[in-house]
């Protein structure tokens, strides 16, 4: 049995109303100023390297926003962007988000990568290392290590790295260069 449910434009524009938000919320500016920098859209220059070494280049989008009354910041990567060839093709397109929010008990950022493409849910601690931002996530296999580097107000580096061995040995898996629009 099928049931298709319908809705109509109200419906549609009250999710977007009530996920999305104008500003960060006040008591958490500084705090959330970590990630909230990324907030607006971004062109993204995208490689990634197989198990072989075979490496793959896309150009991509990203967009950033305040999020669930601003305590939080949601984020939409696009590779390859819409309307290029491979767009929505797996094993290397995607088109995931992230919602990330700081949580003063762990003096960290929690963040959970939602990739439907590839089937993938991973959840991340975020934290500032000297000029940057790392994320590890270790809940399962491999263990992935994110981070932001070469931060300006209008670029950014994205690199990702991959271990199938607990965290011994590192390989290079992505990277994004970003530049503001």
């Amino acid at each position: 049995m099928v049931i298709m449910m319908t809705y109509n434009e109200n419906e549609e524009n009250a999710l977007v109303r009530h996920l999305c938000s104008a500003e960060p919320a006040p008591g958490l500016r500084d705090e959330l100023a970590l990630f909230g920098q990324f907030v607006g859209s971004w062109e993204l220059d995208w490689q990634g390297w197989d198990s072989d070494g075979l490496q793959q280049r896309a150009r991509g989008e990203l967009h950033f926003g305040w999020v669930l009354d601003g305590s939080a910041v949601q984020d939409t990567w696009i590779v390859p962007k819409r309307g290029e060839p491979g767009h929505g093709e797996v094993p290397f397109g995607f088109h995931g988000t992230t919602v990330r929010f700081y949580d003063p008990q762990i003096g960290a950022w929690r963040s959970t990568w939602i990739n439907p493409m590839g089937g993938s849910v991973r959840c991340f601690i975020g934290r500032p290392v000297n000029s940057g931002i790392e994320l590890l996530s270790t809940d399962m296999e491999p263990h992935l290590h994110w981070s932001f580097s070469e931060i300006t107000h209008t670029s950014f580096v994205w690199l990702a790295r991959i271990s199938h061995d607990g965290g011994q040995n590192w390989h290079h898996h992505e990277r994004m260069d970003a530049t503001r629009l």
